[in-house]
């Protein structure tokens, strides 16, 4: 067992108090306090726990993560046990480490949205930063910014993501500019950072993502080489004769406040005069 000096001084270090983590236990020590560590180091666990607490608010927060998507209420007896599986592995984190991806295949409806949202949720709780956002939302942001001259910025911001979620790519066919943009996306993260993808589409389908072959083919090469990929050769839960139906649930309460703003905040212009 870890003696209670060490474990001070570790914490003091992870809290970027240098001079403390050098100082603290010798001057107990000389002074004839060392039974005072046991009692430090129990502070000390409690302000490490509760300032991990306020990163998880802090990253659900920016996640935009759907509250209810989660293993919970994954319904896994419908999934095959391989892809059961596989998604109980992504959830320890590892695959960010190699900037692998992720990609989900399935018909609408067989929960493949879910079962990476519930990855996702999991991600968060472990400290890692993650986003959540439909294809079509992100690509219209993305295309907002190099309209404005600020794609580059707009790249930055996404960096700081370990993981994006991009869920339903190629739902809505995409036009010329809007293909290059979610191009330059996958093109930037490549090797660097991981990407999530839900799609009802195979990769023979992609050119009307793309519209052009050998970008379709470059867009695939990137996010292949890399990744874990996840069928869901399942029935819709929504047509599943065999799905128990349940009653609908209460809307849920009213937010106050003001809605969450765009994805990325376009830079203010100085005012003319």
């Amino acid at each position: 067992m870890t003696a209670p000096s060490t474990q001070v001084t570790t914490l003091l270090t992870q809290f970027n108090l240098t001079t403390a983590s050098e100082e603290l236990v010798p001057r107990l020590t000389q002074a004839g306090h060392h039974d005072a560590l046991p009692v430090l180091l129990e502070v000390f666990e409690a302000e490490a726990e509760a300032r991990r607490q306020r990163r998880i608010a802090r990253l659900r927060r920016t996640s935009r993560l759907p509250p209810g998507k989660t293993f919970e209420t994954l319904d896994t007896g419908r999934l095959p046990g391989s892809v059961v599986q596989q998604l109980k592995t992504l959830a320890t984190g590892a695959f960010l480490e190699t900037a692998t991806n992720v990609l989900a295949f399935g018909l609408p409806g067989v929960g493949k949205s879910h079962a990476l949202c519930a990855v996702a949720h999991a991600l968060v709780e472990a400290g890692h930063s993650v986003l959540c956002v439909p294809a079509y939302a992100l690509v219209q942001e993305l295309l907002g910014a190099k309209r404005d001259l600020d794609l580059p910025r707009a790249l930055r911001k996404l960096d700081l993501f370990e993981v994006i979620l991009l869920d339903d790519l190629g739902y809505v066919q995409q036009s010329p500019d809007e293909a290059e943009v979610l191009f330059t996306l996958l093109a930037e993260r490549y090797e660097r950072r991981s990407v999530m993808v839900t799609s009802n589409l195979v990769f023979s389908q992609w050119d009307r993502i793309f519209r052009d072959q050998m970008a379709t083919a470059a867009a695939i090469d990137r996010l292949v080489h890399h990744s874990v990929v996840l069928e869901f050769d399942v029935p819709s839960f929504r047509t599943d004769p065999s799905r128990p139906t349940s009653p609908a649930p209460s809307p849920p309460p009213a937010r106050r406040g003001r809605p969450p703003g765009p994805l990325l905040p376009r830079r203010r212009r100085p005012a003319t005069s």
